[in-house]
């Protein structure tokens, strides 16, 4: 196979940078990375990432800087909407005794910040302010050019440009159209300087049910100085449409009902931890709104010498909090596959590529479309039952995780 000396990266989020970082660190490729927005950006919440992305992490050299702002948070507790405690599950249990990793709760920010910073000591170039509107290809070559008038040239280009990506819509399948999964999440991060005492003492994920949702709450810091929480829910998509107008509609409409929707659901249920919950809403000051979309799958993720990868190619729901560690696996089996097939000189270039490439998507499409089943299987709990149908599932989780902690089943991987 030719080799490829210059991959052109569009996308400047968790996989752009770790692809640019790793393929420089594994590969001796050199890399520059475009984004679309002018500046680092401060969205989002919080993520997770659980063992199959810290190990990765560790590999990259980053393990210890995201450890060191973020806040290891594998236990789950999951409470009935009258504030009892029905359970504990250690969602790591069995992948910490396997690979030595459990799971990670971060800010977004605070994640990016790592990247962009390894970036920035590595010598990997990140371009904002680099709107992408056209790609062609041309003698072995491909060239991205941009709203600004510029373009650049490389050997190979990477699309790691979120659901929406621009790469995929322009390039590698412009008949893709993410599909709203009908669960939407308010959100928010809160100083636990602002709320009781018991906000800063908090060391695992809580998830309470409500009979119109999922609330959950964790802290995502390592100084426990700043709470995350979110509601999960069904929403209905806007009348107006899948139109940006009609999500900012409903989004605004959904943020401004939020405090009054929530204290109603959890009711006059009178416990320490439903009126924690409640003070958690009430001195929230800012609430983000984000409806939940995902890729289907069996799409193509690559065309000529451009690939697709992370949730340009296979977004899915955040139920398994999969999104950054299944992209991670996606830049090391990519990189693998580079190391691999750049000694194989015996298939003519162009079928070479192209083989390695559809090796890729068939060995990566079985796992994303597990991690997809998962994460939608996990989304269930979000959806609207009848209060004595939320009743029933109480009874059934509580009993279910006694005899998950007693029989020990977390030991052999079930769960």
């Amino acid at each position: 196979m030719e080799s490829i000396e210059k991959v052109i990266i569009i996308g400047g989020g968790p996989a752009g940078v770790a692809s640019a970082l790793h393929l420089q660190e594994r590969n001796k490729i050199s890399c520059v990375v475009y984004e679309a927005r002018s500046e680092p950006t401060t969205l989002g919440g919080a993520i997770g990432i659980p063992s199959n992305g810290l190990r990765l992490l560790e590999r990259m050299g980053l393990y210890d800087a995201m450890m060191a702002k973020g806040s290891e948070t594998s236990m789950l507790n999951l409470h009935s909407l009258k504030g009892n405690e029905m359970g504990r599950l250690d969602m790591a249990s069995w992948s910490r005794q396997q690979t030595g990793f459990g799971y990670l709760r971060i800010r977004r920010t605070d994640l990016m910040e790592v990247f962009l910073h390894a970036a920035n000591e590595r010598g990997v170039a990140v371009q904002f302010n680099k709107r992408l509107t056209k790609i062609e290809e041309k003698n072995g070559k491909v060239t991205v050019f941009f709203s600004d008038g510029t373009s650049d040239t490389g050997d190979f280009l990477l699309g790691c440009d979120g659901i929406h990506s621009s790469v995929r819509t322009l390039y590698v399948d412009p008949d893709c159209t993410p599909q709203y999964t009908g669960i939407s999440n308010l959100f928010s991060l809160v100083p636990t300087s602002n709320l009781p005492p018991a906000a800063s003492l908090m060391d695992a994920l809580h998830a309470t049910l409500t009979p119109d949702g999922m609330f959950g709450i964790s802290p995502a810091t390592t100084d426990r100085d700043m709470v995350y929480w979110f509601f999960s829910r069904e929403i209905a998509m806007p009348e107006s449409g899948d139109t940006r107008d009609g999500w900012e509609e409903r989004g605004q409409k959904e943020v401004d009902n939020l405090k009054n929707t929530f204290i109603d659901l959890l009711g006059k249920a009178d416990s320490p931890w439903v009126n924690m919950l409640k003070d958690v809403v009430r001195k929230t000051d800012v609430v983000k709104f984000y409806p939940i979309f995902k890729i289907p799958p069996r799409r193509p993720w690559h065309k000529g010498r451009c690939l697709i990868i992370g949730d340009a190619a296979h977004a899915m729901p955040p139920h398994a909090s999969q999104g950054v560690s299944v992209a991670l696996e996606d830049v090391f089996l990519f990189s693998n596959l580079l190391a691999h097939h750049s000694h194989d000189v015996n298939t003519p270039n162009s079928r070479n590529l192209d083989d390695l490439l559809q090796s890729y998507e068939n060995k990566r499409k079985v796992r994303t479309e597990q991690m997809l089943k998962t994460a939608e299987q996990n989304g269930d709990v979000r959806k609207k039952k009848t209060p004595l149908r939320l009743r029933a599932n109480e009874l059934a989780l509580s009993w279910g995780l006694w005899v998950y902690e007693t029989v020990g089943l977390d030991k052999v991987g079930i769960g």
